[in-house]
């Protein structure tokens, strides 16, 4: 078999013609041709001519199914703690947070929902009291322009630890229930709401525990911005489970537990076809060392009001994370909302109930309009956020 040889000078034969050795093409002189989206100036860093506009939102959560309930909790500052439903719980006499009455079959029917696990449940029943209860969301929200972002923490860990139990105590690992499969991927939720509720743009979950709302809102702000999006529903979902109450309890987690979904509608606020609730003015994220997260907290929050223009003394509200010390605000008399003794640890949906709280207590408030609210929040893996909403 012939050696192969490369070509090398005094070789022999013709360099320019060796595939591998060709001269690359001269450029021709002119401006250069650019590829993708033109830049545009941004508001906040995030691209954006004008902050994206909240036009609608729904929860369903402890405080009861659909929006109304959950305003009437916010404004009566009562929480829904009470026994757990009977179940192999690691401490069966301690106070949860569950949705009441929220049996799947009941609320979205038979169909498509026998092997559905309880976290797509809820998100999507969160989704469809959104479309049904605003009248502008369903030609906004649906289609193929209409994406969904949502926040998670690790998706269903029922489901999970379902499929890992029939792997290792059945006959054969591979004698499970394949209609519990797509359950146990993270973006399950998201990909149901989707099939549901024919939401054909961008579907993304985006991980981030209790901070995972502030995650998605800056992410659906991006989708807004590059144009990849003419509209995007975002929030977080969390189910309670035993399952997870196990996980939680190993970790030593201080709260009751608690469980829902939260979602909002974001539009561009040129073209919001809805009346606008609020404007996004900044979401930031931190992380910080243990210790440290009352002090990262006010710093998250500082950066947000410098890259919004705005200053403590136009803040009218904070919805804290649970724990936090008062913040120290120079010249601001702030109103406190209520946040986890309400709806208790609610994991990767407790900061889009904090945004969906602000939105409540705003339609209530009428010194709130012109002015600023902070949604503050912090997972115990050392991450805060910080978003800063223009009320309306």
């Amino acid at each position: 078999m012939p050696r192969r040889t490369r070509w090398a000078p005094g070789a022999g034969g013709d360099r320019h013609h060796h595939p591998r050795l060709r001269r690359p093409r001269e450029r021709q002189p002119g401006p250069r041709r650019h590829l993708g989206r033109p830049r545009r100036p941004g508001f906040a860093g995030h691209g954006l001519v004008t902050a994206p506009v909240i036009s609608a939102w729904s929860a369903v959560s402890p405080l009861g199914i659909g929006r109304a309930p959950f305003a009437a909790g916010v404004a009566a500052g009562s929480g829904a703690l009470a026994p757990p439903e009977p179940g192999p719980w690691p401490e069966p006499s301690r106070p949860a947070a569950q949705v009441p009455g929220f049996v799947t079959r009941d609320v979205l029917g038979r169909k498509g929902t026998r092997s559905m696990d309880r976290v797509s449940a809820l998100a999507v029943a969160a989704v469809g009291d959104l479309l049904a209860t605003a009248g502008h969301a369903r030609p906004v929200a649906t289609g193929e322009r209409a994406a969904l972002v949502l926040g998670t923490t690790a998706g269903s860990s029922r489901s999970m630890m379902d499929i890992t139990r029939d792997t290792l105590t059945r006959e054969r690992p591979f004698h499970i229930d394949t209609a519990r499969i797509p359950n146990a991927i993270m973006n399950s939720s998201a990909a149901q709401c989707a099939i549901w509720h024919e939401l054909k743009g961008p579907n993304v979950t985006v991980a981030g525990g209790r901070v995972a709302g502030l995650f998605a809102l800056r992410y659906a702000m991006r989708l807004l911005a590059s144009g990849r999006a003419a509209s995007v529903l975002c929030g977080g979902a969390e189910e309670l489970t035993p399952e997870r109450a196990w996980l939680e309890h190993h970790a030593g987690a201080p709260l009751p537990l608690g469980e829902g979904c939260s979602v909002l509608l974001l539009e561009p606020a040129l073209t919001a076809a809805g009346p606008v609730l609020a404007e996004v003015l900044d979401v930031t994220h931190g992380v910080y060392r243990d210790g440290e997260q009352a002090t990262a907290l006010a710093r998250c929050l500082a950066r947000a009001l410098d890259k919004a223009g705005c200053t403590a003394a136009d803040l009218w509200a904070v919805s804290p994370p649970p724990g936090t010390p008062e913040l120290p605000l120079a010249g601001a008399t702030l109103r406190e909302l209520p946040g986890a003794d309400l709806w208790g640890d609610a994991g990767a949906a407790s900061a889009a109930f904090q945004i969906a709280a602000v939105l409540a207590a705003a339609e209530q408030a009428p010194e709130a309009r012109g002015r600023v609210a902070a949604v503050l929040a912090a997972d115990r893996d050392n991450v805060v956020g910080c978003a800063l909403l223009g009320m309306r």
